[in-house]
């Protein structure tokens, strides 16, 4: 209310008072500007620090690559596996009747590979897929059936001992779900436990019918499944 008091009678002439009232009228926006530093003071300036989440989503990704990479490595010293010739030989029979079935037969070739731990052996029912298919999960996504066959067999054999159950299957519109349970020993010298549960997405193809995008889900907060990599077990005394 001030600002909007007369100024005071001046002995100047009357250009000079004129000139005098100019500092009344600016501080306005001598406020704003003073208003405008304070609150670009509360916010403070950015600093491009990646937030927790976004670090926490590159160490998980490259601790993705890595394992990836581990496995590639680590199936060069594998020995051939006596069963894969009859694995081959089963999933080319079952391709065969996959060939011109829906959703529904096809869910129930995802059900049948559970059963034989697709996740660890990579015997899976490769027609059930697309072959670009979509394969993702908290750590990233990618695209090639092969690749997918791959890294599972890759991850299998990295292991000491693994479990695999499948709790519950739904069928939706365009897709169906299907949770599970999981645990494993890995073979490192200390013998971590991984254990965890979640759930997988089969996305059908509208002309195919056959799964084009494969979406994995955990329970469990990312960083926490990574942290149980490098926690040493009670079964890493025990083979001392």
């Amino acid at each position: 209310m001030a600002l909007l008091h007369p100024a005071p009678t001046s002995p100047l002439p009357t250009g000079h008072h004129h000139r005098s009232t100019g500092p009344v009228l600016r501080r306005p926006a001598l406020v704003h500007s003073r208003r405008r530093f304070r609150s670009h003071a509360q916010k403070g300036p950015s600093t491009g620090t990646p937030s927790g989440s976004e670090s926490d989503n590159v160490v998980l990704k490259a601790a993705w690559y890595a394992s990836e990479a581990l496995g590639v490595a680590a199936s060069f010293f594998r020995p051939p596996s006596p069963e894969g010739d009859a694995e081959a030989t089963n999933d080319e029979s079952a391709s065969e009747s996959l060939s011109t079935l829906g959703p529904t037969q096809v869910a129930e070739a995802i059900k049948d590979d559970f059963a034989r731990s697709y996740f660890v052996t990579g015997n899976l029912t490769l027609r059930a897929y697309e072959e670009d298919c979509e394969f993702a999960d908290p750590a990233g996504s990618f695209r090639g059936l092969q690749r997918f066959k791959r890294n599972c067999t890759n991850f299998g054999s990295l292991l000491e001992k693994s479990d695999m159950k499948l709790t519950k299957w739904e069928d939706l519109q365009d897709k169906s779900i299907g949770h599970w349970r999981f645990s494993c020993i890995m073979s490192f010298p200390w013998r971590p436990i991984l254990s965890a549960t979640g759930y997988t997405e089969y996305y059908f193809d509208a002309e195919s019918g056959k799964v084009c995008r494969h979406v994995e889900n955990w329970n469990v907060p990312k960083m926490a499944l990574l942290r149980q990599i490098f926690r040493p077990s009670k079964w890493a005394w025990e083979k001392r």
